[in-house]
């Protein structure tokens, strides 16, 4: 019972060594004792102390989630396996694995603060991903914690389920790059690699360089220091991840000027290009990383185009470029990051704790973050252009750059190349070969303090780097630049022309004072310099871009922070404020806003409005989201550095000032801006208010509060102005509103909550309360109350009281006018979470109050109205519809939740009439239905709905009390009730509630939490439904439905309180009807639709049983409803078996049979024909889908009987369209037809072919009479030249209580298969009932088998009995024709158990020979509906030694009489059959022939001791004398060289003891038969002749078991192991001491055998010796093939499999002639002039194989080499498997094949039978020859076909055959008629369908 892990609770412990503890398993205790040392303590507390109490281990809540949902997953993981979901089957064992090493981590307790917090939540995500994974509901959180429902508001709970839906996109990226190494095959000098990232578009660099440089062999050139060779580009906006954003890869080799100098050239270095390499951002979008990427590095073609080859490259411009080598690449691994940087700093700490460079954006981020200190000035080398100088070819240019401070010294290390590398002092450009114009584009950045940047200047000097040996470079000029101008302005960012200064090679430039003087650029002078510009035709450019937040270029900003050194400019410089670029302010914000209130301090009279412009002007910069993080400044400078103590009062001067005005239409825009700026001015002036009172001790106080008022008025007055529509005034009203509730904390500082409370409150409360105005207006005034709700006033109780009024005021107007219900949702959200933290106040009940009174009633009608409306298509509409619905929901259930019994009788009585609650109760009745719908939450919200249905329940239980109260008697109100029902009986069938369906865990956690909800709401139904008395009879049908599926579901208690209430309804249905019909009705067509659906029990059945048979005990009608009862029970049985036969995947006969007996019942025992037909069709599916479709034209006939040939409309019904009565009756005729036709039923489709025919042609519906003639014509080819399989029937019982219903200790006929025989019938069952156990015997088992609790199933095969015996004992007709009669239209069965009466008699054991004769009479005769039916009556009869002999005789004289007819008319080309009968006949070889019954039964002492049998004495003495005259006639035409004895004495070569064998086999109609026992010959002589031939038999004791004497006797039976199976074995091989060991039986072939055949599939024995046969003994009639036009060899014959089934329903027998089938018609007999070859089928020009299918000629020949068991000879051409026992060895043949009679009596009666041919094929050596050749007697060489064998051409086709109806004549028999026999009548439908 308990687990490793189970949680148990100690109770007590004893002497240290054991614990008794208590267990709870779904609030069952169990109590046990344990080892202390198999119990770990754990700290815990105890909640709910008592029945329901709930231990709570004090551990980490997130190391029991893991806990609980690791076993969770155990379990589910396995069936993964099972279900081969081997994918998630291994990523699951992986995620338990870590989540497994996780805990450990957690356990051990040594973790950080913040790698605990790391782990929790790799843990939890972990955790959600497996439940995602697995279906299992989501687990909302906070913190990493599960949260408890009952500590959380249910908007709360809402949000934390939908947290997880909308994560917050990064706004910040960042780009990591790593140089690995350069691979080219030509490498051998250092090289520079430069990165940056360039943005196409604008077709300018966006970043800084990472700047690095690399050995000879292309590899970092200190890979010691991880941050020289890696590097993030950081603050890379959303903006810049774009495609058109590139990494761009310049190189540079450091070496001589040509790459293919020698090394002794020169030996000075030179920077030269080497290539470039670009690559798209766009491709790290997908993947995010990039390992061991190759880029590809290009040369340009020529060097002067080296300053664009990387925009060349992105263009593609191939023409300017080229691959450097064909193996040039450059490795690099790239990675895009996302987050805040100290974000990426914890995720990566490993990258940053080795060690990686910075790289920034070119200038300001998009976000300026406050503190930031940034003096960056860039430079870019852009390009020169100088003179020859005097040479004959261009120069090679190098530029060197340095920074000199102001006394003229080279600052140290302030010029960076890039990141990466540390700054130097110098900087040395690239060297272009030969070029007077080059162009750089290289970009510097100059990290130059401020201290030392005035005063500063750059350098650049050129030189000429020579070629030659030497190698040396001459200085040719120089240019310089300051970097701040006198007036304290930095140089203007832009590009600047320089002016190139020649000079000589020795110049000295370390004094700049010299050039200085000198100007610099060209238009730029410096100020005192009068000095001209030489003309000069030499330039160098570069462009210049300064990144500080110190320094300004600003010249208005400069003189608005010197305004004290110029007072006149003071209003200019205000005015220009606002020109100035905002990253200028930004950058001196708190120098701005001093200077702006020391203007003011200085002279507010005149610069106050102007300094209250600027200071709205600055505030409302913030509000940018680039400066956005610059509020946090101004708060500080508020807070600390903020002096103004008098500002406060020109503040509100000014502010009340812009209010009062605006109505003004020329001042909207500024006002509408000073509006916007309200947040931070009253922060000014509550800060100066405040300065100024603890400077002066709170003076003045009165004085500011009414000014305050007073600007208040003014906001009041302005906020209750109404405008029409979007006007400029509801626009300044939108702008106040936004920004109002941020005053709310300001004036709370100043004054006290209440008064706040009320300014607020008068302020919002003086808003129109017109809807219809501009929407606008409507959204920001909600958008003002929810963050007034959201405010810190709000939390206050005192205020909160003030303000919930007005709040709800404004809510009620937008929920009725139906807008803005998103805000509105989200208000009243914030306001339940309020209202659930203070839940323990008790201000909390008064609010309740006011909030049940204003907004209840609008709440429930604003969900009806959103969830009636239609969704919308789009996924982002619909997420928003289900977000809104579900907050309001929330909030519905948040109020519902808190409203205490006081609230719930205050809401009642509020209502003035009794129509309000009614409306009430409806409307929320509706509104609860609505929350429990599946769609309402999603499927994995289950805490969420357990929560709703906890609040619901609760609800209904305080509503029910009001039901009973204002609506029963009188007042009785049929919806409200009706309504109440509907909502309780869906609630408890909600699948969130079904407990069953949890796992252990998660039921134990709901019951201990919220107990079963269902059994609640089950017991509150019940008493209900007790208060309803005389009204429950308005319930009655309707209610049945819904209460019978709840009943149906699985909780005992549930259905205990329900079931009882059916009994109520039948009681009040019987007082008012006299029955309970209606209530009957109802039952049965709920039960068949929710039973369909899964619902429902073998447990449910049982209970329903009982408690309803008790409550009816003492009833008046109980003799009715015990009927009703059992109606239903009976109908439950079969519809459970009936779902669990669906189940199986195959259609089997279980499902066909369950299907058959749900039919039938409703059609006899219900009489519903709706449910009738509708199984009709789901049965008809089965058989097709089986491919049985005999069966299913049969099944489809029982709709089509219930139709006439009328004109009456029927309406659509299943897959039939709506037609009339004809139109659908024409369409099953022509389905049925086709079925028929499929399954080679051909007769019975002419009968339908002929009625529809009828219907055509009495509408002259010529065209369709002609179709379906030669449909009809068609059918009679097939019957003539198709061949058919006879198939073997079986009789199986089923016995033992583990069977289903309809199979459950009954007895059926099955028809099996094509080519089925009785071993692959047995197996087939065994595989259908894998659990049976197959019985060894054949006797009726007693009442300890019927009564087991396991399977039994007992086998064998029987003989069909046929009905139409005329066409069968008729003469001429073709055996195509007959063997239709012979297994069609079957109603009874037999089978024979020979046995021994009295002393058996050794010698003639014939003496003592009884049969046993069982015949078995079906509900229904097959073919039909099912491919088997249940036995309806057994008849057993025994028949004596003497009837015996006389059946055996009857049998063969008459089969003599067929084949010498036969002869005669010439419908036998072939005499053999005859001659082989007549052979033994004449010469007997099997037990002494017919001498052994004149031994037995002739002599005195039998006529003696039996004078009764007197007249069958007689009988038996003219029937053998009838035998002689016929072989008297026959002997001088076949034997015309004397006796047939010759025969054995010349036996050809064939018969050696090496030669073929012949294996006998029994075909699917040789036992057991009445028809199939042997007669002995007319003397001893012929006996002993034919024995010659067949191989001497001994005895057949051995045979049957139960007789362990031997015996002699040449005519006797035997017996196998059961009584009733008899064997055709030769008495050698049953003999063979071997012969159980040869034959042993497997559990498959377990079933007994009727017929112990040793020639069976599975018994194949081998024939002795002497059993062997000449080849010319074998029978030459052809037979069946697959296919009839092609060759005997080429033809293979498949079997195919299908299914069994049976039937339970009694109907009749045939049909009569009211649209059913009767006997199908028989053609005329041709006249004797004709060709016999015209009426017999095709023959085959050679013998046929083995086949269990009839040949197509005549079917009686004899056969000699068929081996007989003590005289029983089975040599029927099909066989049916089944044992038949035999008298003589003369004669046994089927009544089948015959034209014997079979009596109707109930006494036993003797059947003529005859020979038939033998199917099994000659073996040589275990190998079958070819079976299709005819051999001579003599010789072993196959012979030619007879010409008189051959198929005679077609002459005129069959003449038409009459009705069946109709006597036919005989022309064969001197024109005489006979007349059908008359079918068996089948019962009429019972009314005509209406479907």
């Amino acid at each position: 019972m308990w687990v490793i892990g189970d949680t148990v609770q100690i109770l007590e412990k004893c002497d240290g060594v054991c614990f008794f503890f208590c267990f709870y398993i779904n609030c069952f205790i169990f109590q046990g004792i344990f080892p202390s040392n198999y119990i770990h303590l754990k700290n815990a507390c105890v909640k709910n102390k008592g029945q329901f109490e709930m231990v709570i281990p004090t551990e980490d809540s997130v190391i029991t989630e893991m806990t609980s949902t690791l076993r969770d997953w155990g379990t589910m993981w396995k069936q993964l396996y099972v279900r081969n979901e081997g994918d998630l089957f291994h990523r699951l064992w992986h995620i338990m694995n870590e989540i497994l090493d996780l805990r450990r981590q957690v356990l051990v307790g040594h973790l950080t603060h913040d790698r605990m917090k790391d782990v929790k939540r790799h843990i939890t995500a972990r955790l959600d991903w497996g439940n995602e994974q697995l279906g299992l509901d989501l687990v909302p959180r906070k913190e990493y914690a599960m949260v408890d429902p009952e500590e959380i508001s249910h908007y709360g709970m809402e949000h934390r389920h939908r947290k997880k839906d909308t994560p917050v996109p990064a706004s910040s990226h960042h780009l990591f790059v790593q140089m690995k190494s350069l691979m080219c095959s030509n490498l051998g000098e250092e090289l520079e690699v430069i990165f940056s990232l360039f943005d196409s578009k604008e077709n300018r660099p966006i970043s800084e360089r990472f700047f690095l440089r690399l050995n000879r062999n292309g590899l970092p050139k200190c890979p010691e220091k991880p941050e020289r060779h890696c590097s993030l580009f950081v603050d890379l906006g959303s903006s810049e991840l774009r495609k058109d954003i590139y990494i761009t890869v310049h190189i540079i080799r450091i070496g001589r000027m040509g790459a293919g100098e020698k090394k002794n050239a020169c030996n000075v270095q030179y920077r030269r290009p080497f290539g470039c390499a670009v690559l798209s951002i766009a491709d790290l979008l997908a993947g995010d990383s990039k390992d061991d990427l190759i880029l590809k590095v290009y040369m340009c073609n020529t060097e002067s185009d080296w300053y664009q080859i990387h925009e060349n490259i992105i263009k593609k411009l191939n023409a300017r470029y080229n691959l450097t080598g064909s193996n040039a690449g450059l490795a690099v691994s790239l990675q895009l990051l996302h987050g805040d940087i100290e974000q990426i700093r914890r995720e990566y700490t490993s990258r940053f704790t080795h060690g990686v460079s910075i790289t920034r954006k070119l200038g300001f981020s998009n976000i300026i973050m406050p503190g930031e200190m940034r003096n960056d000035l860039y430079i870019t080398v852009e390009r020169g252009e100088f003179e020859k100088g005097g040479k004959s070819v261009a120069r090679n240019v190098e530029v060197t750059m340095h920074v000199v401070d102001s006394s003229g010294q080279i600052l140290k290390d302030f010029i960076s190349f890039g990141s990466g590398e540390p700054p130097a002092s110098e900087y040395h450009s690239f060297v272009l070969y030969h070029n007077n114009g080059p162009r750089w584009a290289e970009l510097l950045k100059l990290p130059i303090p401020v201290d030392k940047f005035r005063g500063a200047h750059i350098r650049c000097e050129f030189r000429h780097c020579s070629t030659k040996e030497k190698g040396e470079k001459k200085l040719f000029g120089f240019s310089f630049m300051p970097l701040m101008q006198e007036n304290g302005r930095t140089l203007p960012d832009g590009t600047h022309e320089l002016i190139v200064h020649k000079c000589e090679e020795n110049t000295n430039l370390q004094d700049s004072g010299r050039y200085l003087k000198l100007p610099f650029s060209k238009g730029i002078f410096l100020g005192n310099n009068s000095q001209a510009v030489k003309t000069t035709k030499e330039s160098f450019w570069i462009t210049s871009f300064l990144c500080s937040t110190k320094l300004t270029q600003n010249g208005d900003m400069l003189d608005l922070l010197k305004w004290r050194t110029h007072p006149d400019k003071i209003a200019g410089c205000l005015s220009k404020l606002k020109e100035i670029d905002g990253s200028e302010i930004v950058k001196f914000l708190q120098d701005t806003l001093d200077t702006l209130f020391g203007i003011l301090d200085e002279n507010s009279q005149k610069y106050g409005s102007k300094v209250f412009d600027c200071l709205v002007h600055i505030i409302n910069l913030l509000q940018d989201s680039k400066f956005h993080h610059f509020k946090p400044v101004m708060d500080t400078y508020i807070e600390s550095h903020f002096a103004g103590a008098l500002a406060y009062r020109d503040l509100i001067k000014v502010l009340k000032w812009h209010i009062d005005r605006v109505t003004e239409v020329e001042l909207h825009e500024h006002i509408q801006e000073v509006l916007k700026a309200q947040e931070y001015i009253f922060k000014y002036i509550v800060q100066s208010r405040r300065l100024f009172s603890i400077a002066t001790g709170g003076q003045n106080e009165e004085e500011f509060r009414c000014c305050i008022q007073e600007l208040l008025m003014s906001v009041r007055f302005f906020l209750s102005q109404e405008s029409r529509g979007a006007s400029a005034l509801s626009q300044l009203q939108a702008v106040f509103l936004s920004s109002f509730p941020s005053v709310y904390s300001e004036l709370l500082k100043l004054f006290d909550v209440r008064e706040v409370a009320n300014l607020v409150h008068d302020a919002l409360g003086s808003l129109p309360t017109v809807m219809h105005g501009d929407e606008s207006l409507q959204a920001v005034k909600l958008q003002s109350i929810g963050k007034t709700v959201e405010s810190h006033l709000y939390t206050n109780p005192d205020s909160r009281y003030i303000l919930l009024p007005v709040v709800l005021h404004h809510l009620h107007m937008h929920l009725q006018e139906q807008k803005d219900l998103i805000m509105c949702a989200r208000i009243l959200s914030n306001i339940f979470c309020l209202i659930k933290k203070n839940s323990s106040e008790k201000s909390v009940l008064e609010e309740i109050d006011v909030i049940v009174n204003s907004l209840l009633d609008i709440l429930l009608r604003t969900i009806l109205e959103i969830t009636s409306r239609p969704q919308s298509s789009g996924s982002a509409m619909r997420l928003q519809f289900q977000d809104v619905t579900g907050e309001f929901v929330s909030c519905l259930l948040s109020l519902l939740r808190q409203m205490t019994d006081r609230h719930y009788q205050q809401l009642l009585d509020s209502f003035n009439t009794k129509e309000d609650l009614r409306d009430f109760l409806l409307q929320i009745f509706t509104v609860f239905r609505i929350l429990i719908r599946p769609e309402m939450f999603p499927k994995d919200w289950t805490v969420m709905r357990l929560v709703a249905n906890n609040v619901i329940i609760t609800t209904i239980l305080y509503l029910s009390d009001a039901l009973r109260k204002n609506f029963l008697n009188e007042n009785f109100d049929y919806k409200i009730w009706d309504s109440y029902f509907f909502l309780a009986v869906i609630f408890i069938n909600q699948l969130c509630l079904q407990l069953e369906m949890f796992t252990p865990s998660k039921k134990k956690k709901v019951l201990e939490k919220y107990g079963d909800m269902r059994v609640t709401m089950g017991c509150e139904i019940f008493s209900m439904w007790q208060n309803l008395g005389e009204h429950k009879l308005h319930f009655i049908p309707a209610l049945i439905g819904p209460f019978l599926e709840v009943t149906l579901i699985p909780q005992p208690d549930l259905r205990n309180v329900m079931i009882p209430i059916f009994h109520d309804m039948m009681d009040w249905e019987q007082r008012r009807s006299g029955n309970f019909k209606q209530v009957e009705a109802k039952l049965i067509d709920k039960l068949d639709s929710l039973m369909s659906e899964g619902k429902g029990d073998e447990t449910y059945r049982e209970l329903f049983n009982s408690i309803l048979l008790k409550k009816i005990e003492r009833e008046t009608w109980r003799e009715s409803g015990v009927s009703l009862i059992a109606t239903v029970t009976r109908l439950m049985e079969r519809l459970l078996d009936y779902r669990d036969c669906m189940k199986m995947g195959e259609v089997d006969g279980k499902k066909i049979g369950c299907t058959v007996s749900l039919l039938n019942f409703y059609k006899t025992e219900l009489n519903k024909e709706e449910m009738y037909i509708r199984y009709i069709h789901k049965l008809y599916d089965l058989h097709l889908k089986a491919q049985n479709f005999t069966e299913a034209a049969y099944t489809l006939l029982l709709y089509d009987e219930l139709l006439e040939w009328s004109d009456r409309p029927l309406r659509e019904f299943l897959t039939y369209p709506m037609q009339t009565e004809w139109q659908r009756k024409e369409c099953l005729h022509l389905t049925i037809i086709q079925n028929f036709d499929r399954g080679k039923c051909w007769e019975n489709g002419i009968i339908l072919c002929r009625k529809i025919a009828e219907q055509y042609e009495s509408y002259y519906d010529y065209r369709n009479l002609s179709k379906m003639r030669m449909m009809e014509a068609s059918l009679y080819d097939k019957i003539m030249d198709q061949q058919r399989l006879e198939p073997e029937f079986f009789r199986v019982g089923f016995y033992g209580k583990k069977f289903p219903f309809f199979l459950r200790n009954k007895e059926f006929v099955c028809r099996g298969h094509d080519y089925e025989r009785l071993e692959a019938f047995q197996q087939r069952m065994l595989n259908e009932f894998p659990h049976a156990i197959a019985m060894q015997h054949a006797n009726q088992p007693d009442e300890t088998i019927f009564q087991a609790e396991a399977q039994y199933l007992q086998i064998y095969a029987v003989t069909p009995i046929p009905e139409n015996q005329e066409v069968l004992q008729r003469d001429g007709i073709p055996n195509n024709i007959k063997s239709f009669y012979k297994v069609n239209h079957i109603w009874r069965f037999r089978y024979d158990r020979p046995f021994h009466k009295g002393t058996k008699d050794k010698e003639n054991e014939f003496k003592s020979l009884w049969v046993e004769r069982t015949t078995l009479i079906l509900v229904q005769s097959l073919p039909g509906i099912s491919r088997w039916f249940e036995v309806e009556k057994r008849e057993v009869v025994e028949m004596s030694p003497l009837e015996n002999a006389i059946e055996v005789l009857e049998n063969k004289n008459q089969q003599l009489r067929t084949l010498i007819s036969q002869c005669q008319t010439r419908q036998m080309q072939n005499i053999n059959p005859l001659t082989m009968c007549l052979n033994g006949v004449i010469d007997a070889a099997v037990n002494g022939g017919v001498a052994r019954y004149q031994e037995a039964f002739f002599v005195k002492e039998y006529i003696l001791n039996h004078p009764e049998d007197g007249e069958k004495i007689t009988r038996l003495r003219e029937l053998m004398l009838e035998q002689v005259k016929m072989k008297l006639i026959q002997i001088p035409i076949h034997f015309p060289n004397g006796s047939p004895r010759v025969c054995r004495n010349s036996i050809p070569v064939s018969m050696s003891p090496d030669g073929a064998r012949v294996i006998p086999r029994r075909s699917p109609l040789s036992y057991p038969a009445v028809n199939r026992y042997s007669s002995s010959s007319l003397s001893s002589q012929a006996s002993a002749e034919v024995s010659n031939i067949t191989g001497q038999s001994e005895s057949s004791d051995e045979v049957f078991n139960m007789q362990p004497s031997p015996s002699t006797s040449s005519l006797s039976s035997a017996h196998s192991a059961s009584p009733n199976v008899t064997s055709s074995a030769p008495s050698s091989a049953r003999a063979s001491p071997l012969l159980s060991d040869k034959h042993k039986h497997s559990r498959e072939n377990s079933c007994l055998s009727p017929r112990e055949r040793p020639c069976s599939a599975i018994y194949p024995i081998p024939l002795e010796t002497s059993q062997r046969m000449p080849f010319n003994h074998i029978g030459d009639g052809a037979l069946p093939r697959s296919d009839s036009n092609l060759p005997g060899p080429d033809k293979a014959v498949n079997t195919t499999p299908s299914s069994w089934s049976l039937d339970s329903g009694k109907e009749a027998r045939n049909t009569s002639e009211s649209g059913k089938l009767i006997s199908p018609p028989v053609p005329p007999r041709p006249a004797q002039t004709a060709s016999p070859a015209r009426h017999i089928a095709s023959i085959s020009p050679s013998p046929a194989g083995r086949s269990p299918m009839k040949g197509s000629v005549q079917s009686f020949t004899p056969s000699p080499v068929e081996y007989h068991s003590s005289g029983l000879i089975s040599n029927s051409l099909v066989l049916s498997g089944s044992y038949s026992s035999g008298i003589s060895s003369l004669s046994r043949c089927s009544t089948s094949e015959t034209s014997g009679f079979e009596s109707q009596g109930s006494e036993p009666t003797v059947t003529v039978s005859s020979y038939s041919v033998p199917e099994e094929p000659v073996r040589k050596e275990s190998k079958t020859p070819p079976p299709y050749s005819v051999y001579e007697r003599t010789l072993k060489r196959p012979v030619p076909l007879p010409h008189s064998l051959s198929i005679p051409p077609a002459t005129d086709p069959p003449a038409l055959p009459p009705k069946p109806q109709l006597v036919r004549p005989n022309n064969l028999e001197n024109s005489s008629r006979r007349t059908e026999q008359v079918p068996r009548p089948r019962p009429l439908p019972r009314k005509v369908s209406q479907l």
